[in-house]
């Protein structure tokens, strides 16, 4: 399984970059306003860190203003991707974008239907939101499974990014379901490698050996 991180803070980046574990980068309009500078300078400093994809989201709500954007966007850097919205207008986007080559990312799927017409399209990347379907007490987690399925029926070559996740049983049950990439908040990573047993162990091993020293 490949990790994205879910965030536009270099620092943040930077600091787990060097542990190998980031395959990927997820920005949107509200990462992006919370570093306070601008857009394009923040994405393309991401891009220079990170070799894996870089999502960068569109504003525009209608199909020849993303294009326009995208068209933009996608001389940033070579490993840039453009973000597009879950709506008639960014499939429009996304399939002529796949067209000329530009890769992409639906964001805001919430449905198998959302997730085999942003595939159908020819999306390289669509973005269940778990944490919010299971906010109105849908299990996201089983739409992971379905969209995994049906790409898997049909040989899609979208890869699935498990968007919104909020805990470290999302992380885990994303991996078993089959999702191809989780997108994660950098705050919450330290979760996954983290144990309160370990801390005990690591604690009595150390303990032990000071004793054996004394």
């Amino acid at each position: 399984m490949k990790f994205f991180l879910d965030t536009a803070n270099v620092e943040e980046i930077k600091r787990i970059v060097k542990l190998g574990l980031v395959d990927g980068v997820t920005t949107n309009p509200s990462l992006i306003a919370k570093e306070g500078r601008d857009f394009k300078q923040v994405v393309q400093e991401i891009c220079t860190i990170v070799s894996g994809p870089v999502s960068a989201e569109v504003i525009g709500t209608k199909a020849e203003d993303m294009l326009r954007e995208a068209e933009d966007i996608a001389t940033w850097a070579p490993n840039v991707v453009i973000k597009l919205p879950m709506t008639e207008d960014g499939l429009y986007a996304t399939h002529a974008l796949s067209q000329r080559g530009i890769k992409t990312n639906v964001t805001l799927i919430f449905s198998v239907a959302q997730g085999l017409m942003a595939a159908k399209a020819g999306a390289t990347f669509i973005s269940p939101f778990v944490g919010r379907l299971d906010d109105i007490g849908t299990d996201g987690m089983e739409l992971i499974r379905e969209l995994r399925t049906v790409i898997t029926n049909y040989n899609f070559p979208t890869e699935i990014i498990v968007a919104s996740v909020r805990n470290i049983g999302h992380v885990e049950q994303a991996a078993i379901a089959g999702g191809h990439i989780a997108t994660i908040p950098g705050s919450l990573l330290p979760s996954l490698w983290k144990h309160p047993l370990t801390d005990i162990g690591i604690e009595k091993f150390l303990s032990d050996w000071n004793k054996m020293q004394a």
